[in-house]
């Protein structure tokens, strides 16, 4: 049996009827998120501020499954399920033993693996009566998920979009725009946050850090706003964890199943999403996989950062929470992948790599633009930047199995294309691209601010 017709057997009867929670099968507990104020650990109550509650107890959640409601599995067939291809072509172009295949989420509306929380955020805020919300966004992939998933449930969204990703990807914006959101440059005047930052520094690119701020500062000083968040927290990666159990199904119609399991790494979502399901059925008893993190060199939070307690955003609004951590005040260059701008990793994916059950790589933008280049002129498919670490990834892992004469089964999450980024393969194409290392030293300050936090 042929991929291809592996992917035409499954319909939208195949998507889950829940998500996968990780927490469940942790062999060691996932250590708590502290209140910033009195470093003890969070009830429910100091989040109701930012979050409804069907959220919260998504965050919180120890149960194994949940199940994914039927007005968001109701919009979720509009993409879902998403294919799995094998690359056969980019197999024989690079000569490898390897079995490459790869889960393309950039099926959906906006283009990326983003709305799979995004419409559960939005369905849930709905069901408590909310009808703003504030968020940020890097390149523009999360902003324009949620403005979509706002549109579908009646919900009006604020975006404070990194400045130096609203320069560089105005088509971004548009897209925002046209499903009805607001979206805002960030650092903006807007903002005690966003004013703070601009005094010192008007010519501010915008970090991530820096944008969840804004939108945090929003949604705690009005009382019709929450917050949504498109990485990081235990319910955002429990959401996306559609892309894995889909993949386990479309891999053992397939009769395959993977040595190892690549995702590019930012927040840590579309990993987790690609990865935990296989992490789970290893945890459980199942066959041992390989999970690489693929990160840019400019940003490494999971190569360079020290795991500890920290602020997920620049002005310290956050709760704390222990995870790879370059510094909350650290402002990574304004590299083409704007969407691993992020100086933290998800708690979840930062305790798996402690407990050695997840590898980190991290990777220069010229190299992955290369591979993302071969990867189109072979399968079709132009990834995102971002993505593009993930298909670098992946071809370094089937060049090795190549000289190890290994045949190895190879998985890769394509979690959105790379339509709206033009103007960043242009700059490659005609050689304007240069590599960017971390700021050593600028870490080494933002680190030294890391609050003092037992445990």
């Amino acid at each position: 049996m042929t991929m291809d017709q592996v992917k035409y057997l499954l319909d939208e009867s195949d998507i889950p009827q829940a998500w996968y929670n990780i927490a469940a099968d942790l062999p060691v507990p996932l250590p708590p998120p502290l209140h910033p104020g009195t470093q003890q650990p969070l009830g429910p109550a100091d989040l109701a501020p930012l979050f409804p509650m069907s959220l919260i107890e998504q965050e919180v959640s120890t149960e194994r499954y949940i199940e994914i409601p039927r007005p968001v599995r109701d919009v979720y067939r509009q993409w879902r399920v998403t294919p799995l291809y094998r690359a056969r072509r980019l197999e024989q172009a690079l000569g490898t033993p390897a079995k490459i295949y790869y889960k393309y989420e950039g099926v959906s509306p906006s283009g990326s693996h983003k709305p799979n929380t995004a419409v559960a955020q939005a369905f849930f805020n709905s069901e408590a009566g909310v009808r703003r919300i504030s968020t940020e966004t890097g390149a523009g992939q999360w902003g324009s998920s949620l403005a979509f998933a706002g549109a579908l449930f009646g919900i009006e969204v604020k975006v404070f979009m990194v400045r130096v990703s609203f320069d560089q990807k105005p088509y971004r914006k548009a897209l925002m725009q046209a499903y009805g959101a607001e979206c805002i440059a960030s650092p903006s005047e807007l903002t005690e946050a966003g004013r703070a930052i601009l005094a010192a520094d008007p010519a501010s690119p915008g970090s991530l850090g820096i944008a969840i701020s804004e939108a945090v500062e929003v949604a705690a000083k009005n009382d019709d706003t929450k917050y949504a968040l498109g990485s990081v927290l235990n319910h955002v990666l429990l959401h996306q964890t559609v892309i894995g159990l889909e993949a386990l199904k479309q891999l053992e119609r397939a009769g395959d199943y993977p040595d190892i399991v690549i995702g590019c790494a930012g927040g840590g979502s579309n990993l987790a999403g690609i990865a935990f399901p296989f992490l789970g059925e290893q945890l459980r008893g199942g066959k041992k996989v390989r999970v690489i993190a693929c990160e840019p060199a400019a940003c490494p939070s999971l190569t360079r950062g020290k795991y500890a307690y920290d602020f997920g955003d620049t002005a310290h609004l956050t709760p704390l929470v222990k995870m790879h951590t370059l510094g909350s005040t650290f402002m990574p260059p304004g590299f083409h992948a704007g969407g691993l701008r992020y100086h933290g990793m998800a708690p979840l994916v930062s305790h798996l790599k402690e407990l050695g059950l997840i590898e980190a790589r991290a990777l220069q933008q010229r190299g992955c633009f290369e591979a993302a280049l071969q990867f189109a002129r072979a399968e079709g498919i132009l990834p995102a930047p971002e993505s593009s670490h993930a298909v670098k990834g992946a071809v370094d892992e089937a060049l090795r199995c190549k000289e190890e004469g290994q045949a190895r089964t190879i998985l890769l999450n394509l979690s959105g294309h790379g339509h709206f980024d033009m103007g960043a393969y242009t700059d490659y194409l005609s050689g304007k691209l240069e590599d960017r290392d971390y700021d050593a030293p600028a870490v080494a300050r933002a680190l030294e601010q890391i609050p003092a936090v037992g445990g």
